[in-house]
């Protein structure tokens, strides 16, 4: 390859600089061609006027005399007459021969003009110049002729074709050791480095990939090639996790045990996922456009099912450049670098997302079903919105799955609570799931929904319903049994109306086993320094502006803490990351305000010149600048006041392979049926949540890494894969729809 570049670097740089030269002597030809007619006629002008009478007269002793005087080894003068032969020569000094026969002169007379020309003459280039002697009448009666010696132009090409040979020889040798040397570091280096990874694969030996350098070197090879690298890699290293765990009797659900499953089970359908949130939104920034990936758990937890099973995912395309990177229809193919699946983006009104989203959803639904003391808003005209969104949706999805028989469906989360009995009337064959992602209140509560009886029967419409935990299962059996015309069967947790049956079962979500595939280099002195905190005790917390998060609360367990403990002051700091979320809704405005007086109030009453015991940070931030925090607090707070499973707890857990930190996790989170090993709190209860502070600090690191490792495990088994795996598994154990036989009439 070497070879080939440098031959084409020389054949490119001989051709330019080749053409070049042509060009330069061109022009300096013309240039010393057009010296030699200008030299030629001002002599020969000169010469004219004194010449011209003498020659009339036929005087060529005169003539000769004139001549003699401006003789010169570089030149030639001479005087003929009107039948061409040489009346007057000048003397010859050992320069220039003057021609036996000159055609101009001739040429000249005959027409009365001046003619010029080059004539080589004992092997020496010259130049003639002759101009017509003409008498009174305008006769001819001769012409005058002036030789200049033009060798010099050869001379001259000659040396400008030497001076760009020269600088084609350095050129192509300076081009050539600087391709040989960036060949060797960029291309070489990497693909030897890439062998020697080969072979230590094959060798059985689990390294990590080599890093290849700039991808916008290599281009699309090079993407290729790192994420082939990287899957191979985890893939082996799932493979040996996995075998050592068969050797304990367990099993692990890996990306590529989904995979197979997925195409085992239903004969590698395609997957269609439908959700509000995308699983990443592209918005215009600093000039340009850049991608995002929402704080969503719903897409913590999904986009690692896609990246396995691929499929298309249908979702609101929020994001203001989203039609900017979508075709005609919406769609893109994800990741960029490495495309596994499709994104359907569906675009909303003004007006259909404030009804859909911000009000039947997130006012009415989403307080609803938390019960978390604020009161759910229901207006007719947000749930006219709502319908119609989930029509809307419901029709992007069947477009999609038009030409797929028999598909996967699986519907996330409250916002389309709908979608299932409309999929499912148009296309009967479909397998649809639908998952809860937040909790299920009693049937007192939900009975406040002027809607329910349509929000149910849409929802009974999937094949399988699905929630974090047995108790909102239960919650949601009993709803349906107090309100519709259906028969509960309670051994198997299904309910049955007509002919159609919904099974009803927890399925407790979780987290991919990697956070980041990458997890950037950042040491803890890093991460203090970047944030401008100077602390012996790092505590972290990562949520939405939420009421459900109990952030206010949080803050306020974290001023009795140092009350209570006042020798912690100036040695723990907590630095909450927070993502703005819902804040065209007036009482997530309110919780903005309420979280920034609370900790303006709580630093206010305790910083000093040199620390304060909050960092809040409000704004969008990815999973590369989370992960630092993670890996380094010594302890994560997770106080929501109520969850469905709350993924945060889990995503710190995964992180801390050095089994340290603690977790102080609310109660009141699905994640604290799992993980028994965090510091259970009532985040109510501000003394409590105090003392778990406190206890999570002076806490033994024996007594850390044991209770971490076992909530590792915990985590590391219980991932989405498995998640994913157990959810469509008990969908393929779902029996097709009854095939009605008619009976031909006897």
């Amino acid at each position: 390859m070497t070879v080939r570049l440098i031959a084409a670097i020389w054949l490119v740089t001989l051709l330019i600089v080749g053409g070049f030269a042509f060009l330069q002597i061109q022009e300096e030809r013309a240039r010393l061609v057009t010296d030699l007619q200008r030299r030629a006629t001002l002599l020969a002008d000169s010469l004219r006027d004194s010449v011209e009478p003498l020659a009339r007269r036929g005087a060529a002793p005169a003539i000769e005399r004139a001549l003699k005087r401006l003789a010169r080894p570089d030149r030639r003068i001479a005087v003929y007459d009107a039948f061409g032969s040489a009346v007057a020569v000048s003397p010859d000094r050992e320069g220039v021969a003057l021609p036996a026969s000159v055609p101009e002169v001739s040429e000249a007379i005959a027409g009365g003009e001046t003619k010029r020309g080059f004539r080589a003459h004992e092997g020496r280039k010259l130049y003639v110049h002759a101009v017509p002697l003409v008498a009174t009448d305008e006769r001819p009666v001769g012409a005058l002729v002036v030789v200049l010696d033009a060798a010099h132009l050869d001379a001259a090409e000659s040396l400008v074709w030497q001076a760009n040979g020269v600088r084609f020889l350095v050129i192509a040798v300076g081009l050539s050791l600087i391709t040989w040397f960036v060949v060797r570091a960029s291309v070489a280096r990497p693909m030897s480095a890439m062998a020697d990874w080969a072979k230590s694969l094959k060798a059985g030996r689990v390294v990590p990939p080599p890093d290849l350098g700039d991808a916008r070197l290599f281009g699309p090879l090079t993407v290729e090639v790192t994420g082939l690298a990287r899957s191979l890699y985890r893939a082996q290293a799932a493979a040996e996790h996995e075998a050592a765990l068969r050797l304990a009797g367990e099993a692990l659900w890996t990306e590529a045990r989904l995979k197979q499953f997925v195409r085992g089970a239903f004969e590698g359908r395609a997957v269609f996922v439908v959700s509000n949130r995308e699983p990443v939104s592209h918005v215009h920034r600093n000039g340009g456009i850049s991608m995002q990936m929402p704080a969503s758990g719903v897409v913590t937890a999904l986009e690692p099912v896609m990246r396995a099973c691929g499929g298309v995912w249908v979702a609101h395309g929020s994001g203001d450049a989203d039609r900017a990177t979508a075709d005609a229809r919406g769609r893109i193919t994800l990741p960029p670098d490495d495309p596994r699946y499709t994104l359907r983006r569906v675009w909303l009104t003004t007006e259909e997302e404030q009804g859909y989203y911000y009000g039947l959803a997130n006012e009415g639904l989403w307080p609803l079903c938390h019960v978390v003391h604020a009161r759910p808003t229901f207006r007719p005209e947000d749930w006219e919105q709502y319908r119609a969104v989930n029509v809307k949706f419901a029709e992007a999805l069947l477009e999609e799955m038009e030409d797929v028989e028999a598909p996967l469906v699986l519907v996330q989360d409250y916002h389309f609570a709908l979608l299932p009995g409309l999929v499912k009337a148009m296309r009967p064959d479909a397998h649809v799931a639908l998952f809860w992602h937040i909790p299920w209140p009693n049937f007192e509560s939900f009975g406040i929904c002027p809607w329910q009886t349509a929000i149910l029967e849409g929802m009974l419409g999937a094949d399988l319903i699905g929630f974090h935990t047995q108790y909102h299962c239960n919650n949601f059996l009993e709803t349906v049994d107090r309100v519709l015309e259906a028969r509960i069967d309670a051994e198997h947790f299904a309910v049955w109306r007509g002919k159609h049956v919904t099974h009803v079962k927890p399925f407790p979500i979780s987290v991919a086993p990697e956070f980041v595939d990458e997890p950037p280099a950042v040491s803890r002195p890093q991460l203090l320094a970047s944030l401008g905190v100077e602390a012996e005790f790092l505590g972290v917390g990562v949520e939405r502006v939420d009421y459900t998060k109990g952030l206010p609360e949080r803050f306020l367990a974290l001023r009795r803490f140092f009350e209570r403990y006042p020798e912690y002051r100036e040695r723990v700091t907590f630095v909450q990351l927070a993502a703005p979320s819902r804040s065209q809704i007036p009482r997530y405005r309110e919780l903005q305000e309420e979280v920034h007086a609370t900790v303006a109030a709580v630093n206010g009453a305790l910083a000093t010149r040199r620390w304060k015991p909050i960092v809040y940070l409000e704004r969008h931030h990815d999973r590369a600048e989370i992960w630092p925090l993670y890996r380094h607090a010594d302890f994560c707070v997770v106080s929501s006041l109520h969850d469905g499973m709350n993924l945060v707890a889990k995503e710190f857990v995964s992180v801390r392979d050095d089994d340290a930190g603690v977790l102080i996790l609310s109660r009141f989170t699905g994640a604290a049926r799992e993980l028994r090993d965090a510091l259970l709190v009532n985040p109510y209860d501000l003394d409590e949540s105090a003392d778990a502070i406190r206890a999570a600090i002076e806490m033994p690191a024996a007594e850390r890494a044991r209770r971490m490792a076992r909530m590792r495990t915990i985590v590391r088994e219980h991932n989405i894969y498995r998640w994913a795996g157990q959810l469509l598994g008990e969908l393929a154990r779902i029996p097709a729809p009854p095939v009605t036989i008619e009976r031909t009439p006897a």
